[in-house]
C-alpha cells in the first residue's frame, strides 16, 4: 500500500470512528438497542445497535465511489463498488456490545485494514489474506474517545502520541486482562496464583490495546473461539509498539481474514514475560 492510500485509507478509517460513534450514541444503554433482529454471519445473534453500527460502516465506504471488500460479523463478507478490490477492511463495528447495552464504559470499535495488490477479484482469492497483512488499524474507545492507531512499519500511537508496553519481565505480581467465560479453569487457576490482578472488561479489542500503552502486562484468551473481526487491528497496535501477540501454544497467529476462523490469543509486553505466561499456560 502507497503513501498516498495509506492516508486516504486511514482518513477513512477515522470518518468510521466518528460517524459510527455519533449513530450508536442515541442507543447506547437502551432496551431498544438489545433487541435480536438476525442472526450475524459470525453465528451469534445480532441486536440492533450491532447493525446500526455495521450500516453506517457500509455507508461510509460506500461514499469513498471506489472498490472494497468489507469483513464484519454480522454480513460476514461484502464488495462494495466495481472491479478489483483496492482495499480490505476487517472491522468490528461495535465492540463490547454487552457493555454498550449496560452503559459500561468500555465498548468501541475496530477497524483494520489489509491491502489485497496482486491478488485478484475474486473472493477465495481475497482468502489468501491472513491477520498478518494488515497495514493499518484503529481501536476506539467510544466511552471514553481514546483512539489507538498504527500502521505497520511506523509504531503505534494512543491520542496522537507514541506508546510502548510495560518492561515488566517477571509474571509474579504483574496485572493483566482476560477473557475466561467458558475457559479451562485449570489454566486460569494457575495464573490467578501468580498474577498481581486479573481484569475482565469485556472489550477484545480494547484490553489488547491496553496491552499496547503498557496498562496491562498481558491480555489472553485460551477458549480458542475468538474471531479475527476482534482482534485485527489490536494486533497490529501491539506488534507495532513492540509487544508479542501469539496463540497459547507460542505459535503466530495465521488466521484467514474472514468471520469464520477462531483462535486463542496471548497477547504481552515482551520476550521474556511472554514466555513466562505461555510457561504456565502449558503452551511450553
Amino acid at each position: 500500500m502507497d503513501k498516498k492510500d495509506t492516508k486516504f485509507w486511514s482518513n477513512i478509517s477515522n470518518t468510521i470512528l466518528e460517524e459510527v460513534q455519533e449513530v450508536v450514541k442515541p442507543i447506547v444503554g437502551t432496551e431498544e438497542g438489545g433487541e435480536i433482529i438476525k442472526m450475524g454471519a459470525d453465528g451469534t445473534p445480532t441486536k440492533y445497535i450491532d447493525q446500526v453500527a455495521e450500516d453506517k460502516v457500509i455507508e461510509i465506504l460506500q461514499q469513498t465511489e471506489r472498490t472494497v471488500t468489507l469483513i464484519s460479523e454480522e454480513i460476514g463478507e461484502l464488495k462494495i463498488g466495481n472491479g478489483t478490490s483496492e482495499a480490505v477492511f476487517v472491522v468490528d463495528p461495535l465492540d463490547g456490545t454487552r457493555n454498550a447495552l449496560k452503559n459500561i464504559p468500555a465498548y468501541g470499535i475496530s477497524v483494520a485494514v489489509a491491502d489485497p495488490t496482486g491478488l485478484s477479484n475474486n473472493l477465495e482469492d481475497l482468502h489468501e489474506l491472513t491477520i498478518g497483512d494488515i497495514e493499518i488499524g484503529f481501536v476506539k474507545n467510544f466511552a471514553t474517545n481514546d483512539i489507538y492507531q498504527a500502521q505497520k512499519g511506523k509504531g503505534s500511537k494512543l491520542n496522537g502520541q507514541t506508546i510502548k508496553p510495560s518492561s515488566r519481565k517477571d509474571v509474579l505480581g504483574s496485572s493483566i486482562g482476560a477473557y475466561i467465560y467458558r475457559a479451562d479453569m485449570s489454566k486460569v487457576n494457575r495464573l490467578c496464583q501468580t498474577v498481581s490482578s486479573m481484569r475482565i472488561l469485556g472489550s477484545v479489542a480494547i484490553e489488547l490495546c491496553y496491552v499496547a500503552d503498557g496498562t496491562y502486562d498481558a491480555f489472553l484468551d485460551v477458549r480458542g473461539n475468538l474471531r479475527i473481526v476482534d482482534i485485527s487491528a489490536a494486533k497490529l497496535i501491539i506488534e507495532e509498539s513492540v509487544g508479542i501477540v501469539t496463540d497459547e501454544k507460542c505459535n503466530p497467529l495465521k488466521s484467514g481474514l474472514n468471520v469464520i476462523d477462531r483462535t486463542s490469543i496471548v497477547a504481552s509486553c515482551n520476550k521474556y514475560f511472554h514466555k513466562g505466561i505461555i510457561e504456565i499456560l502449558g503452551g511450553i
